[in-house]
């Protein structure tokens, strides 16, 4: 069972690969609105459950599409799937780019300016840190060596909880 914690962290990294998908714009913009955590969660349960009923029973095209479409509206693996952040990564380029990709400070701005105060400047920092290796995993894909070194800097990276709105946590 996830913890609370994880849960939440879950949530934190849809919303700022949402904020990063409307900053991006175009064709990689998300469809809908953002999500609320109570949203999230509903939703994330019943991805949960129709994944558990494609292990168990199987299931016909239209769960499998309605699996896909929650999987894409939460971007269930958005920032540790190797092969997501690859097809982000290549759909970003093609929409002329964002110097959030790349950039700290751009990353940055993607945060409320509450929740860059919460963080300090080394949390802030972490975060930004955290989140542009996940970028790396696109690249690597092809050498073992360099997907762990990526996968161990994410690791070493990982940042607390901050958003606003969320309970609050020791940063």
């Amino acid at each position: 069972m996830d913890s609370v914690r994880d849960l939440l962290g879950e949530y934190q990294g849809y919303v700022l690969a949402y904020r990063l998908r409307v900053a991006v714009g175009g064709r990689v913009a998300p469809p809908g609105p953002l999500l609320s955590v109570d949203g999230y969660a509903a939703r994330r349960l019943e991805r949960q459950s129709l994944a558990r009923s494609l292990v168990t029973q199987g299931m016909d095209a239209g769960q499998m599409r309605r699996l896909d479409d929650l999987s894409g509206e939460l971007m269930f693996g958005f920032w540790l799937n190797p092969s997501e952040v690859a097809a982000f990564l290549r759909a970003a380029i093609r929409e002329g780019s964002h110097p959030a990709l790349g950039d700290p400070a751009a990353f940055a701005a993607l945060l409320t300016p509450t929740e860059r105060a919460r963080l300090g400047r080394a949390g802030l920092q972490r975060v930004c840190a955290h989140h542009l290796a996940c970028f790396t995993l696109a690249a690597p894909m092809l050498d073992p060596d360099g997907l762990t070194d990526a996968f161990q800097l994410i690791e070493a990276t990982r940042p607390p909880l901050f958003l606003d709105g969320l309970p609050e946590q020791d940063v």
